[in-house]
């Protein structure tokens, strides 16, 4: 893959794993070996209670299985993940990997950053500045070719809005550039009737925002969220800001034709509102703890953060709050969502009642997907069946 700097490259929006993927590389640097030592997942460390340890219960943790899910890396696949579980069944957290240097290291949290978005749309109307049911149009006039269906606030947080999807932006527009370049290919569907997991609706939510609040996507965030959770280590970067803080998990991505693997640690986080954040595996714990237990939202919002579109169809199903809604064969639900961006894949996902709050990375070098991984590790977190393999 080539250099971003100085042209231009599609966004490709993804689905599975609930990611939207963008490209940048910089630099190239050897592949990766399982040396001796690199494969052991280091676990058992001690979380402190404020992101949700709520003590051991009865049950407790599979501890086991949650360093098996570990087990082996780095591979040809992943070259390291990390590991946290808080809850009241338990705590434990573990990391394998030379990608990933401690169990609070930063990393890239792609569309996990929708919940940040999501929260501050939910906080703006319960202060009666909008509603759910408020239209683009109404909100944004001018926005929205005329003649496009209404489409409401509510519809774009859960991915009902039935807006084209970013095939014509390119990353190295503003957000309101890639709206208006998205919105000029192809044709819009009737919103309400399917879900279609689409990015296009978080950037229309994050310039909602700053046309309601007045002020940047990132001041809303971090006045809203971060500093009244003390969530330190994670922030909206500016868009010119390709860096990331020490310590951070290094994205590595495969070099086609090639056994090398590229560096992309360094890159473009033009996501800004759909999927640029960064953050580290407490913070995001501490947030989706708060968030769930009704910190960050009176309770109308709250109902709307779990509350689902009616009749929608599709395979994804995502909440008014932007929570996707996950339920396992034996019958577990968990709420939560996941990312990806080149080198990073994320999330975080827990049981309503926060008895299991589980936040996952892993280093993917994109020669295959790593659903697989990203199952065995659902799987042993919330101790459900989950297929082997993912087609």
């Amino acid at each position: 893959m080539a250099n971003l700097r100085g042209r231009k490259r599609r966004w490709r929006t993804a689905a599975a794993v609930g990611a939207v993927a963008a490209v940048l590389v910089a630099g190239t640097v050897p592949a990766m070996a399982a040396g001796p030592g690199h494969g052991v997942a280091r676990g058992d460390r001690g979380l402190d209670e404020s992101d949700g340890g709520l003590g051991e219960s009865d049950r407790g943790l599979d501890k086991e299985a949650l360093r098996a899910a570990l087990a082996g890396l780095p591979d040809e696949n992943v070259t390291g993940g990390l590991i946290r579980m808080s809850g009241a069944d338990g705590r434990w957290t573990g990391t394998a990997g030379p990608s990933v240097p401690a169990a609070d290291a930063h990393f890239r949290i792609g569309s996990v950053t929708k919940i940040f978005t999501s929260t501050v749309l939910l906080q703006l109307a319960a202060e009666g500045r909008l509603t759910l049911d408020d239209t683009v149009q109404e909100l944004m006039p001018g926005l929205l070719p005329a003649g496009y269906y209404p489409v409401t606030v509510g519809q774009l947080l859960s991915h009902t809005s039935g807006l084209q999807i970013m095939t014509c932006a390119t990353e190295d527009m503003s957000p309101r550039e890639a709206v208006d370049a998205s919105l000029a290919c192809g044709e819009p569907t009737e919103p309400g009737k399917a879900t279609r997991y689409n990015g296009i609706n978080y950037f229309i939510a994050g310039l909602i925002i700053e046309q309601v609040a007045g002020h940047t996507y990132g001041s809303e965030v971090r006045t809203r969220i971060l500093t009244p959770l003390r969530l330190r280590d994670t922030y909206v970067p500016a868009l010119d800001d390709w860096s990331i803080p020490a310590p951070y998990t290094r994205g590595l991505v495969a070099v086609p034709g090639s056994g090398g693997l590229k560096d992309v640690s360094v890159q473009n986080p033009y996501g800004w509102a759909e999927g640029g954040m960064i953050s580290n595996a407490p913070d995001l714990a501490r947030f989706f703890t708060a968030l769930y237990r009704g910190r960050l939202l009176p309770p109308a919002q709250q109902k709307d953060l779990f509350r689902m579109p009616a009749a929608a169809s599709g395979d994804l199903q995502f909440s008014y709050g932007g929570l996707q809604r996950t339920e396992f064969p034996d019958g577990t639900v968990v709420w939560g969502k996941s990312g990806h961006v080149p080198g990073y894949t994320s999330g975080t996902f827990a049981t309503r009642d926060l008895r299991r709050l589980l936040v996952y990375s892993l280093n993917p070098t994109d020669r295959t997907p790593e659903l697989p991984y990203v199952l065995r590790i659902a799987g042993a977190a919330f101790d459900v069946p989950v297929p082997a393999t993912a087609g």
